[in-house]
């Protein structure tokens, strides 16, 4: 039989917590052995001889959370955004002090969304025009979402090694806004709406033609397969690792 996983959750009690609490306990091969909410000492991650924290907080915890875990040998599988380049520089300079310890940051956990972005990536270097639009719930508290910023970021890497120049733009004024942030040169659009859960649509245009790639998240459960694959792998993988991509072999 497989070794079993120790797993603690932090942010057990939002939606997404509650979830993963019910996953891991469903899983043969892992134990959760703690559960933390934002009331708890990060004290429990040691005492509960946890191996691998989940991280589904917000953005003002996870980092103190995360390098928490890190100086305690805790692998990390990390699903809250907000995390800045430079924030996950700091990240990466601690964890050459700790080489044995894995922590993945995942933009997104479901894995049709991140077969979306691989598919974008590889479509938009054949497309004059390409924009994203992203849609949650009212309750996402940063926008872009980190799946869609990091769609355009593999987008535009894509479109410069190909050497596409940007979309074509005649744009002069947009006092509200209405063009939407610009995320290494391709445009993302966040819609906030309830009834909804999460999608995004890559939208690519050329002469004559147009190419939609869409995903959608009905439920959170969703999520649940690319967490447990998380947690998983994420000790095979020293160091940092940002998109369950890399987990994925894409």
């Amino acid at each position: 039989m497989a070794d079993v996983v120790k797993v603690a959750i932090a942010g057990a009690a939002g939606r997404m917590g509650a979830e993963a609490v019910k996953a891991v306990e469903g899983a043969d091969d892992m134990e959760l052995v703690a559960t933390l909410t934002r009331e708890d000492s990060l004290e429990k991650l040691v005492t509960s001889g946890a191996e691998v924290l989940v991280d589904l907080t917000v953005p003002s915890s996870t980092e103190a959370n995360v390098h928490f875990a890190v100086e305690h040998g805790i692998h990390a599988v990390v699903g809250t955004t907000g995390w800045s380049e430079e924030k996950l520089e700091t990240l990466r300079k601690k964890l050459e002090d700790h080489p044995e310890v894995g922590v993945l940051i995942a933009p997104n956990f479901a894995i049709g969304a991140i077969l979306a972005t691989e598919f974008a990536a590889k479509a938009a270097r054949y497309f004059e025009s390409v924009e994203v639009i992203e849609m949650h719930h009212p309750n996402k508290v940063d926008a872009p979402s980190g799946t869609a910023a990091h769609t355009a970021s593999k987008i535009a890497a894509a479109r410069a090694e190909a050497g596409v120049a940007a979309s074509p733009d005649a744009t002069e004024t947009d006092q509200g806004g209405s063009r939407g942030a610009d995320v290494d040169g391709v445009r993302v659009h966040a819609v906030r709406l309830r009834g909804l859960t999460a999608s995004q649509e890559i939208l690519l245009g050329d002469q004559g033609q147009q190419l939609v790639i869409r995903h959608d998240s009905f439920d959170r459960v969703s999520f649940m397969p690319g967490v447990l694959l998380g947690v998983r792998e994420v000790a095979k993988h020293p160091g940092l690792t940002h998109g369950l991509d890399h987990y994925l072999g894409l």
